[in-house]
């Protein structure tokens, strides 16, 4: 199953005493990152979720967001620091009457105040609360992963399309290709007969000439390399493995052997038709950058 390295998930979700969010996103990138956001006093959860998100994915810059909430009111205790406030009130005070302004002190006004109140947590249970925020993580990795083997399908499909489409130019290229060696003969026959003035041409040199012509502009062995390349990918498209690295060296091979025949070939219909190839091999490169 081919697997794309862009997806999306969410799940919200409620367990126990939680009420738990769970994003993750991906785009592509050439190795395994992860990213995590959580709450305040979560953050232990952010090494613990890479590795488990690690088993699933094994390619993308994957950031993920995680929001809980407890809905436990005896978990949480809010104490009054008794001494601060008494110190903001006096020196309020002793402001309002050394400058003559009117005392406005209100609960609101000292509540803004950082460290009036002391928050109290019993020891988290860091365990249990990972075991409760897998559960919604799990649920947005699945669609998470969906939406990645959704893409992947479509990449797949449009890597054998464009695939089908260079083997058919191969195909044309090895059928041109002994028909430019015999147009090259026929071109050094006319040639030698208009300079010698003569029909008297030495038909062996003419063979000669045109062996060595074959030999440098013989493309055989690299539209058979180039077919076995394609072979090559359409098996590693049916794996179930990342294959996304070895398809970027596949291509890279491809591109290789193409711009060999490129080198090779001394026909505009050939160099034509080696254009396309070479297009059509730079698409596929693109659609291979997003695959896992």
């Amino acid at each position: 199953m081919v697997m794309s390295m862009t997806g999306f998930g969410r799940a919200e979700i409620s367990v126990g005493t939680r009420d738990i969010i769970v994003e993750i996103k991906s785009v592509n990138h050439r190795y395994y990152e992860f990213s995590c956001r959580t709450g305040r006093g979560y953050s232990f959860l952010e090494d613990k979720l890479k590795k488990y998100v690690g088993e699933k994915v094994s390619r993308g810059k994957v950031d993920m967001y995680v929001s809980v909430t407890e809905n436990d009111d005896t978990a949480v205790e809010v104490e009054l620091n008794r001494p601060l406030a008494k110190g903001y009130i006096d020196a309020m005070r002793t402001l309002a009457d050394d400058y003559q302004i009117k005392e406005d002190i209100s609960v609101s006004v000292l509540a803004r105040i950082n460290d009036i109140f002391q928050i109290h947590r019993p020891p988290t249970d860091e365990e249990a609360v990972f075991s409760d925020v897998k559960v919604a993580v799990d649920e947005a990795l699945s669609h998470f992963l969906d939406m990645r083997r959704a893409e992947g399908e479509k990449l797949k499909e449009d890597i054998l399309s464009r695939a089908e489409h260079i083997v058919s130019i191969v195909g044309e290229i090895e059928e041109r290709s002994p028909v430019t060696v015999q147009e090259y003969r026929d071109r050094l026959y006319t040639k030698l007969k208009d300079v010698l003035q003569s029909n008297n041409i030495d038909d062996q040199r003419i063979l000669t000439e045109a062996a060595i012509f074959a030999d440098k502009v013989a493309v055989d062995e690299e539209t058979v390399r180039l077919r076995s390349h394609f072979d090559q990918m359409k098996s590693f498209l049916d794996s179930d493995q990342p294959i996304g690295r070895k398809l970027d060296f596949i291509v890279q091979e491809m591109n290789r052997e193409a711009n060999t025949i490129g080198s090779k070939v001394t026909d505009s219909i050939l160099a034509h038709k080696v254009v396309d190839i070479k297009g059509e091999i730079e698409k596929i490169r693109e659609q291979v950058q997003n695959i896992e």
